[in-house]
């Protein structure tokens, strides 16, 4: 008996194990793991601030070559999980400035509490890592390499419609840098970003491969494929004639959450003060006339403020221009609007647009109320309403479609204003409480998409920096310093015609998306493809 519960108690530990043995085969290695925190690093370093944008073109070599030859079942999300969590967080740490500086936070527990966002971000790299693995091993090495572009793509967009966040996808690398981003004219930030992984996967297949005459064909068709959408760009073409001449105010309102009577005063002051300033270095023409006023801690109340109303309808008859600025308005039972009014040269309140994509945690708690604590932390952040309209703004001869910070990073809201008939789109912001971090050229480079997505001039007017001119084109022009009171004048002129994205939307990156998904089922039918050579 004595033998017989020693030989089960053997054969439970060899079972264990072996186990353990095929758990260690299948698990990523110390260099697996290496390669895919490289890739993270390689990725953030081509980001704002430190700007090394041509590493986005080879960033993800290392994690693509572990990939292509890691065939566990689960190996490849992990790898996949770790480079996303690593790139998020690395390229998001500026989250924790608001809640060290004034939310009063210890710096250590501020980015431990980045990171449970970083990890469920993450998700989305590690189904690549998944997906990508299982089409490697179903077809061979080069033709699964080579789907990299289609999934990374499909990944993405997923990522915005399930987490509300596009932050940071790899085509925003290349924001800064025109001749790099026309594809976005007819697929969006998607294209940018496909043509990047299709480079960097490349690249891999040099590395990995010893078919030349596969490598061959494969670089053919990639030339093939990055010169054709540089064709699909096209170009736009610009009005000569200025239809509009638009004073842009950065007047850096300090981001304390408690300010006094006078305080209020003496900022409001700089308000119209910096607006006048520079309407004296306008030449008195007849030209339309537009001032812009960034969204700030200042919280104008428009409609409830009768002081604040008498002073702007003054100046602008005075100087006959017109206003726009950010203001808090009342929503329906007892709600709040985060709005821009744009007041006319009679000054008549004539345009308001209500901010439809609110900053969760920021401007509205995504909690329902009977969860423990929700309504400490809507008394905290705020709770506005979400608005559901997009009105135009006259602006001289043009309509102009306005939307407020955040909301530069969600692609349909541009376009949405464009279809209705935007000649020219404008972006209020405040990036203040943030702090002076990487942010600032981040949340630039979204605005510099929307431009060039929808063939449209976009004015960035912001509190505390960057303003800037964007063209057409995306080319960035009369950049604000940080953190100081600034001022701009701009001359607009409307763009000519419009663009494949703004007329079909998303495309691209849907049918990448179906065709992932495509890929993905056949991955479970009949057998692996041939076999793979290194």
């Amino acid at each position: 008996m004595q033998d017989v519960v020693s030989g089960h108690q053997t054969s439970n530990t060899q079972r264990l194990a072996d186990n353990l043995t095929r758990f260690h085969e299948k698990s990523p290695t110390f260099v697996d793991f290496s390669a895919a925190i490289l890739s993270a690093v390689l990725l953030i370093l081509s980001f704002p601030d430190f700007n090394l944008w041509p590493l986005a073109w080879c960033a993800l070599v290392p994690l693509l070559s572990v990939l292509a030859i890691n065939q566990g079942r689960w190996r490849p999300f992990f790898l996949g999980w770790v480079f996303g969590t690593v790139f998020f967080y690395g390229s998001c740490y500026w989250i924790t400035y608001s809640m060290i500086h004034t939310g009063g936070i210890s710096p250590l527990i501020a980015y431990a509490l980045l990171l449970p966002g970083a990890v469920l971000l993450g998700i989305f790299p590690g189904l690549f890592g998944l997906f990508l693995s299982r089409t490697i091993r179903k077809w061979e090495t080069a033709a699964g390499v080579l789907a990299a572009p289609v999934i990374w793509s499909a990944l993405e967009w997923l990522r915005l419609e399930v987490s509300g966040q596009l932050w940071n996808a790899i085509g925003y690398s290349q924001a800064f840098h025109p001749s790099l981003i026309g594809p976005a004219r007819w697929g969006g930030v998607y294209a940018v970003g496909a043509l990047l992984v299709l480079v960097n996967a490349v690249i891999t297949l040099l590395l990995i491969r010893r078919d030349f005459r596969a490598l061959v064909l494969s670089a053919s068709a990639v030339i093939f494929v990055v010169l054709l959408m540089f064709l699909l760009a096209g170009r736009l073409e610009v009005e000569q004639n200025t239809d509009a001449v638009v004073v842009a105010i950065q007047p850096n309102v300090p981001m304390d959450l408690v300010k006094s009577n006078d305080d209020m005063k003496l900022l409001t002051t700089r308000h119209f003060e910096m607006s006048e300033a520079a309407l004296n270095q306008v030449p008195d023409d007849s030209k339309p006339k537009l001032i812009i006023w960034p969204e700030s801690p200042m919280n104008f109340g428009y409609g409830g403020d009768a002081q604040l109303r008498a002073t702007l309808a003054s100046f602008a008859q005075q100087h006959h221009v017109s206003i726009l600025l950010n203001s808090q308005e009342t929503a329906p039972n007892d709600g709040i609007y985060n709005s821009a009014v744009l007041i006319n040269e009679q000054g008549k309140l004539v345009a308001q647009y209500d901010k439809i994509r609110l900053l969760p945690f920021g401007e509205y708690v995504p909690l329902p109320e009977w969860v423990p604590g929700a309504g400490l932390i809507r008394a905290i952040v705020g709770d506005f309403t979400a608005g559901t309209n997009y009105r135009l703004m006259p602006v001289g001869k043009m309509r102009a479609g306005v939307f407020i910070c955040i909301e530069s990073a969600y692609p349909s809201i541009a376009r949405r204003f464009t279809n209705e008939g935007a000649d020219v789109l404008i972006n209020i912001s405040n990036d203040g409480y943030l702090g002076p971090t990487a942010v600032m050229r981040q949340h630039l480079a979204n605005a510099v998409f929307r431009a060039v997505e929808n063939g449209r001039p976009l004015l960035s007017v912001t509190n505390t920096g960057i303003t800037a001119f964007i063209e057409p084109n995306g080319e960035t022009k009369d950049a604000t310093s940080s953190f100081k009171p600034e001022v701009r004048i701009w001359s607009v002129s409307p763009a000519a015609g419009g663009t494949f994205y703004t007329k079909h939307g998303d495309v691209f990156v849907i049918s990448c998306a179906v065709i992932s998904l495509l890929i993905f089922i056949f991955t479970f039918v009949g057998g692996t493809g041939k076999s793979q050579k290194h």
